[in-house]
């Protein structure tokens, strides 16, 4: 007997197929649980799959700039708050909870290798659907990331010594803090932190406020200020501002946007905000490199065209500055 296969038919058992799939999942019968595991076979499929999205996506959703190798001890402490307890560190071992689920985070010491730069860039932006990794908090700081990719191209090789030696932090109340900042408040020597002892009290503590509402992105900072209460945020405010450090007076007027701005291109002069008696974050003494580095960041990407970045004051002053004048202009501002 021969079936004559028409358009009809094809659409009819189609529509059979769908339907019996939608029966089946309002059964219930289906197995949800993690505690049941995949099939070899599905374990294989879905990681190959995985790897061939990062691969694919990789090569046209990530910037010039990838990885930062400069600056580990902000990806360490983060890594060491948000990612150890499914990954696992250099000498401690992941959650054994976390490891019940289905599929079970990798050990990324022996993993990275696997994968580029570019798609390590990628699979930390953009995390991984159905596997319980996250996207990036912190959605307009590629920086950040690019530092996380450089922390974790380290961990094959870095020991348990070396790993806390970057995470360790001072027994305290403030721990959330000078494990980056340092207890001195001039973060560690690292370019990417910046110095905030003798930083003016209302400033800090507005900033670990905005981290911790999210109205300020930055993934680092809104995991550290998202678990302080408003007495901690105060003490913690109160601290770095009475030590030794950032300097109230005005910043040297030896550059010429910094003391008169640029009135053809509407960039006003830097210490109109950044003065004494202004209400604007202190300058004087803080890194070149890390104001310099903030400038950037706030210019963002070259190749997304004005219309679609942040409209905030800081984001449009940064992005009439001269890419030429930055470095020199930094310098000028933190003496």
């Amino acid at each position: 007997m021969t079936i004559r296969l028409t358009w009809k038919r094809l659409v009819l058992g189609l529509a059979a197929l769908a339907l019996l799939g939608m029966g089946f999942a309002w059964s219930g019968l289906f197995p949800i649980a993690a505690s049941s595991g995949h099939w070899a076979i599905t374990d294989w499929f879905l990681h190959w799959t995985m790897q061939n999205s990062a691969r694919t996506y990789s090569t046209f959703q990530t910037p010039q700039a990838v990885r930062d190798d400069g600056a580990p001890v902000s990806a360490a402490g983060h890594f060491h708050q948000s990612c150890a307890v499914c990954h696992g560190a250099p000498g401690t071992p992941p959650s054994p909870v976390m490891q019940a689920a289905t599929p079970p985070a990798p050990d990324l010491a022996k993993t990275v290798g696997h994968y580029s730069d570019r798609e390590l860039f990628w699979i930390v932006r953009h995390g991984v659907k159905y596997t319980g990794m996250p996207a990036w908090p912190a959605g307009e700081r590629p920086d950040e990331v690019r530092r996380m990719v450089g922390f974790l191209r380290c961990l094959p090789d870095m020991s348990a010594e070396d790993y806390r030696a970057l995470t360790a932090a001072p027994p305290g109340p403030l721990a959330r803090c000078t494990g980056c900042h340092g207890s001195d408040g001039r973060g560690r020597g690292q370019a990417d932190i910046p110095i905030i002892a003798g930083q003016k009290e209302p400033f800090l503590l507005s900033a670990l406020r905005d981290f911790a509402s999210g109205k300020r992105e930055g993934a680092v900072m809104q995991v550290a200020a998202a678990g302080m209460t408003e007495t901690e945020m105060r003490a913690a405010a109160r601290y770095f501002a009475n030590l030794p450090g950032l300097r109230a007076g005005s910043p040297a007027r030896s550059h010429s946007i910094a003391d008169r701005g640029l009135p053809d291109k509407q960039l006003p002069a830097c210490l109109s905000c950044h003065a004494p008696g202004k209400t604007a974050p202190l300058l004087s003494g803080q890194r070149p490199e890390y104001l310099a580095a903030r400038l950037r960041l706030w210019r963002g990407e070259e190749t997304v065209v004005d219309a679609r970045k942040p409209r905030d004051p800081m984001a449009v002053i940064a992005r009439r500055i001269p890419e030429t004048e930055i470095d020199g202009l930094a310098e000028a501002l933190s003496h």
